[in-house]
């Protein structure tokens, strides 16, 4: 069976874990959702998370299939210092190849085969291409990566919010390095009910068709998130910046000349 708990409530979780640890095996959360939009884990939330599952045994489990590697070689829980027991991670470990790996404590994982009595294996596990694309894109993130692909995705999300608080426009960019989500209120999302009250409908419909005439490829449901990879130049980010602009303010419809 599974627990639901509202994202980045504090107390309902502890009061939950509290009450409820000798039925509760593990949680599992992203620590920065990507699956309803971008929303950051709060830190006193996470820290509060940590404190109760280690107070009770219970095993924390970050899923960093999307944050893992992204802003930061440790992903989340090294930018933000909050330590699971065990972390899910995929997508860029394999540099565009099909790929998921798990790992954490030395205690848990001894209980994988051929140590332990937990048995894991699939047909394509360790596959060698997708283990020599995945080592070589790994190379290539160090500290300049991070410091070129974090400055250029802040400068980019700063801009748009300064826009819409400038022309009083509900919305605004929600981001974590390079994730991002635009938002149809001016208001913070902080869990799935927020993001659902910040849905765009028929709006955020019009905005993916305007952007695609415009030949950007946006993503076609509202909550997802978009991505931005170091390929993507400030040329790009600022040609995407002009398309959104005419969007939300039809006064500069034409400043975006031609499609990208």
């Amino acid at each position: 069976n599974t627990i639901s708990l509202p994202y980045n409530n504090a107390s309902v979780l502890k009061e939950t874990l509290e009450k409820q640890h000798q039925d509760i095996a593990c949680v599992i959360l992203e620590p920065v959702a990507g699956n309803m939009g971008v929303i950051a884990g709060e830190k006193e939330f996470l820290k509060i998370l940590r404190e109760v599952t280690a107070k009770h045994g219970i095993v924390l489990i970050f899923d960093e299939v999307m944050t893992g590697f992204r802003a930061h070689p440790g992903g989340v829980q090294s930018d933000w210092s909050v330590k699971p027991d065990l972390t899910c991670l995929g997508k860029i470990i394999g540099s565009g190849c099909p790929v998921g790996a798990y790992g954490g404590r030395k205690d848990i994982m001894r209980h994988l085969a051929p140590l332990g009595g937990v048995y894991q294996a699939g047909t394509f596990s360790g596959t060698p291409v997708v283990m020599a694309a995945g080592i070589a894109g790994l190379k290539l993130l160090d500290e300049k990566f991070y410091k070129s692909l974090n400055k250029r995705c802040d400068e980019f999300v700063g801009g748009m919010n300064q826009f819409f608080k400038d022309k009083n426009v509900d919305a605004h960019l929600a981001g974590y390095g390079s994730m991002m989500s635009l938002r149809f209120r001016k208001e913070p999302v902080k869990n799935y009910e927020d993001a659902l009250a910040a849905q765009g409908g028929e709006r955020y419909s019009r905005l993916f068709w305007h952007l695609l005439e415009k030949g950007i490829y946006w993503p076609p449901a509202d909550l997802e998130t978009f991505f931005v990879s170091i390929t993507h130049t400030k040329k790009d980010l600022d040609y995407l910046a002009e398309c959104l602009k005419e969007f939300f303010d039809p006064a500069l419809a034409g400043s975006s000349r031609g499609t990208k």
